[in-house]
């Protein structure tokens, strides 16, 4: 089964691969609420040429909320049935953002995602089979198999033909670790991500797994250091900042753990390990008020989504 992440992106690049609507063309007439009833019913017998037209212009313009799912999901449906990928992608992301968390709309959009994925890759096999992307998109297939020498095997094959392709040594190093833990794994590991820093140093995905890998083992300055960097090439890397935050607790140097961690909490409130580190960094740093405050914080959480677990 292709990963939905990889749906997505490939269901995405379908839609872009189609034309783009003449900058010059006029502008659409809207239709009126009963002719997009009509059009609904048309799409309904399965007389999606004649409905799409009308779909395609105003749907986004329904102001009753009920009859714009209907024509949305309509739309949708035809789309997908006339291989039109751009119009298909654009209901639904119209259905997600009206109608956020229902049911149907999380079941078409998986559906037909993965089924615009599975239409864009069946294309790039047939018209690029031996290209980079074809080896990636299988390795990334077998990946999701947990087939891990398959997938190294194939991201081994892009590296032979285009060695400084970013992204690929760093798939190899989370490779590496899927497998059993040893330190042999650890070192290709850390091998493969140092490889792809070399490659693309701005890659804070793979600062933090050596920051991981530092960690693990209590390489405190190690760990500290790598997750610094990929704090800093990431802003909004939340992952960073509580894995900073916790090797310098480690490493008993609360005063320099306050802050990572104090930001970390501010981007993910509903994270009790995020509270309890930092109660445990304002504790030793004299805070006591502090401290107190962020252990019951990280009661209340934790009572809320983890029954009660301390981590």
């Amino acid at each position: 089964m292709i990963p939905f992440g990889i749906l997505v992106a490939a269901a995405t690049a379908a839609a872009q691969a189609r034309p783009a609507a003449s900058p010059v063309a006029p502008a659409p007439t809207v239709a009126t609420a009963s002719t997009v009833e009509q059009a609904i019913d048309l799409a309904a017998k399965g007389r999606c040429k004649q409905a799409l037209p009308v779909l395609k212009t105003s749907t986004s313009h329904v102001p009753d909320k009920e009859l714009k799912y209907r024509a949305a999901m309509a739309t949708a449906r035809c789309a997908m049935s006339l291989d039109q990928p751009e119009t298909a992608v654009t209901a639904l992301l119209l259905l997600n953002r009206e109608f956020p968390h229902n049911p149907e709309v999380l079941y078409i959009t998986t559906h037909y995602y993965s089924e615009l994925a599975s239409r864009a890759s069946q294309e790039l096999a047939a018209t690029a089979p031996l290209s980079y992307q074809a080896h990636e998109l299988e390795a990334e297939a077998l990946e999701s198999q947990e087939r891990w020498d398959d997938a190294a095997a194939e991201y081994k094959k892009i590296l032979q033909q285009n060695p400084n392709v970013p992204g690929i040594h760093f798939r190899l190093g989370r490779v590496a670790l899927s497998k059993s833990e040893s330190p042999g794994n650890a070192e290709e590991a850390t091998k493969e991500f140092e490889e792809e820093l070399k490659i693309d140093p701005t890659n804070a995905a793979a600062e933090f797994s050596l920051g991981e890998i530092a960690r693990r083992v209590g390489h405190w300055d190690e760990a500290i250091l790598r997750f610094t960097n990929a704090s800093k090439l990431d802003p909004g890397f939340a992952e960073a900042f509580v894995a900073l935050g916790m090797s310098l607790n480690s490493a008993e140097r609360f005063s320099g753990a306050v802050a990572p961690l104090e930001r970390y909490v501010k981007m993910v409130p509903a994270d009790p390990a995020g509270h309890y580190q930092l109660s445990i960094a304002y504790a030793r740093t004299g805070r006591k008020e502090d401290a107190v405050r962020e252990m019951a914080i990280q009661k209340q959480v934790s009572d809320k989504t983890q029954g009660g677990t301390r981590p």
